[in-house]
């Protein structure tokens, strides 16, 4: 399965996760600290980063900027309360998803599963198989190879990102609802939450826009969703 690291300063939590994912066959190191999983991080490699945001010394936002500093492994961020505020600080920090305490074991791992379905290149292709790279003005989107560059410069996208670039751009002009899009790219639909596509959005344009407060290629649709450009 996965190697999975978990960054929860609550000894009861961190060691009934730790159990419930190792049973789902995962591997599963376990730390207290944002420093601590930093460390590790840079010991041994990981395929996903539970996170909790409230950690003692360096918070868990903090951690999240750092962990997507250095490449595009998912994350998957622990919140004590629904709070908007933390949930969307948490996904402009870089995270993928989100899950609310008290967390649900079997939850908690059909999250693992999604995200990381996102990062295998069988799911990371929307639609049908296209062959060769796909031209939309400056933007290159390349498939097979899962390689997005803009100007002959390549873009680093996080799996997530990736993805929803991938959904939007397989029909241009179309326009996709957020709830389309859940369903399609973080595949939990059925909660209704558009603050990850809105916050996902808002970090891809930050990559692939000239100006993201007037965005060509991932176009607002007010009242409706999100549509690919240009057109």
């Amino acid at each position: 399965m996965s190697r999975v690291l978990l960054i929860e300063d609550h000894q009861t939590v961190r060691d009934g996760l730790q159990l419930a994912l190792t049973r789902q066959g995962h591997t599963v190191m376990a730390v207290a600290t944002g420093e601590q999983g930093l460390e590790r991080l840079h010991a041994a490699p990981s395929d996903v980063v539970i996170l909790d945001l409230m950690l003692p010394g360096m918070d868990g936002f903090e951690v999240c900027r750092r962990i997507r500093a250095l490449g595009d492994l998912p994350i998957i961020m622990l919140t004590a309360r629904n709070d908007d505020m933390d949930v969307v600080a948490g996904l402009e920090a870089g995270a993928d998803d989100y899950v609310v305490k008290p967390v649900q074991a079997r939850v908690l791992e059909a999250r693992i599963r999604a995200v990381l379905r996102r990062t295998s290149g069988e799911s990371r292709r929307a639609g049908g198989e296209k062959s060769g790279p796909e031209q939309h003005a400056a933007l290159s989107i390349d498939r097979e190879a899962l390689v997005v560059s803009k100007a002959g410069v390549p873009v680093s996208l996080a799996p997530t990102e990736l993805r929803l670039l991938l959904e939007l751009s397989h029909t241009p002009g179309r326009v996709l609802s957020r709830q389309q899009l859940l369903e399609a790219v973080w595949e939990h639909g059925y909660l209704g939450d558009s603050r990850l596509v809105d916050a996902c959005v808002q970090r891809l344009r930050a990559k692939i826009e000239d100006d993201s407060s007037a965005p060509v290629f991932v176009q607002t649709v007010r009242g409706f969703g999100y549509r690919f450009g240009p057109l």
